[in-house]
């Protein structure tokens, strides 16, 4: 716990603006609203662990499904070439990045690495509608085996959103946390069972919301 001096000398190096949602939930109690920011502060980094490993294995699931396509309907399992010109122009843009900063970082390009550097944003386009009859269906479907297009698309919606607002290190304790970890659990349930359990397994989000300084 704080003392009354630490407390003024934190509120003012974090910036008052950014303390007084946590000082408006405890009128008075400058040492509660660092706690509670502190708080916030464990539940983000807990679920950005948790959504960082479900963003890697969809990655490679979605990887892996369009690889095995490619290679069998093209005789090119490199997917990202687009040897059926099935991808639009965003998603052709994005690619064509990922494989200049493989080689501004003077690697020699493999496709483990570039699908290491498109973004979530990246792969979430893959589930949208325009690829429904296409990419979807041809392909990507097998990763999420029984599961509809828009299911997995909305929950990797969820995936994406809440990462980014993690990234820009925005509060999440007045978001349904304990949901967004069901969804993003869902998510990576319906590509393996296995991988969803060790997450789960090693998932601090329940027992952070536990822990929560004020209710």
């Amino acid at each position: 716990m704080s003392s009354p001096h630490e407390s003024e000398v934190l509120q003012r190096r974090f910036s008052p603006e950014r303390l007084n949602q946590y000082v408006a939930m405890t009128p008075g109690d400058l040492t509660g609203a660092l706690d509670m920011y502190a708080w916030n502060a464990e539940l983000v980094a807990a679920l950005t662990e948790t959504i960082g490993h479900a963003e890697v294995i969809l990655r490679n699931a979605l990887h892996e499904a369009l690889t095995t396509w490619s290679a069998v309907r093209f005789g090119e399992p490199r997917w990202y070439l687009d040897p059926g010109h099935y991808l639009h122009g965003r998603a052709l843009a994005d690619i064509d990045m990922a494989r200049r900063r493989v080689a501004q970082a003077g690697r020699t390009e493999t496709p483990g690495r570039v699908v290491a550097e498109l973004s979530m944003g990246f792969w979430r386009y893959l589930l949208a509608s325009h690829y429904d009859r296409t990419l979807w269906r041809f392909a990507v479907h097998n990763a999420f085996p029984g599961q509809s297009r828009r299911v997995v698309h909305d929950a990797a919606t969820v995936l994406h959103l809440c990462r980014n607002r993690l990234a820009h290190h925005e509060p999440i304790h007045n978001r349904p946390v304990a949901d967004i970890r069901l969804v993003v659990l869902a998510l990576v349930g319906w590509i393996c069972p296995v991988s969803r359990a060790w997450i789960d397994r090693h998932c601090r989000v329940e027992d952070l919301l536990i822990q929560r300084p004020l209710r």
